[in-house]
């Protein structure tokens, strides 16, 4: 600090209080940014469900994510652990589960591991879906004539003529 700038200090504070680290669930979320932007980092949380949590956790979406007080923070955590029931049915990620029946918004892990069981068992009773799971192809009906190849290279493959020619090439001057 210099005589000079007596807000040197105060800058030097603020930076101590922030916390670069909020954790919610099992995932660490930036601190050093915006509420809104940092909530996106959430698998399971898109920018608009962002939008909505900071909306009613009353809390500025712009602000500084690690800069908020505890009882704040806590207060986003239980409006993302609440999400599913403070929103229409069709904007939460798993409605009608198939064993329960019930909407549920999954954040995390357990979006991936829903998801994977809901394929696995797709694929288990060989539904269409799990058929097009299980063959490596488009699942939701986008063509396939043209894209989503996988198999070698259809048509005239250049690179590969250019590379008999300079190995024939290569034989010639040997000789």
């Amino acid at each position: 600090m210099s005589a000079e700038d007596p807000d040197a200090g105060e800058d030097a504070d603020e930076e101590e209080d922030i916390r670069y680290f909020v954790r919610i669930g099992q995932t660490d979320l930036d601190g050093t940014e915006s509420v809104e932007r940092a909530l996106t980092e959430l698998n399971g949380i898109g920018h608009r469900a962002a939008r909505i949590i900071a909306q009613k956790a009353d809390v500025d979406r712009r602000a500084v994510f690690g800069k908020l007080d505890d009882d704040v923070i806590d207060e986003v955590v239980a409006q993302v652990e609440s999400f599913a029931d403070n929103v229409p049915e069709w904007m939460t990620n798993h409605q009608k589960d198939y064993f329960t029946g019930e909407t549920t918004h999954e954040t995390g892990n357990d979006l991936q591991l829903t998801r994977r069981q809901d394929i696995n068992r797709m694929k288990m009773i060989d539904s269409y879906r799990g058929v097009r799971h299980k063959r490596g192809q488009k699942v939701r009906g986008q063509r396939t004539k043209s894209t989503g190849r996988t198999e070698g290279t259809i048509g005239v493959n250049v690179e590969a003529i250019k590379e008999e020619q300079a190995e024939e090439a290569a034989a010639e001057d040997d000789e």
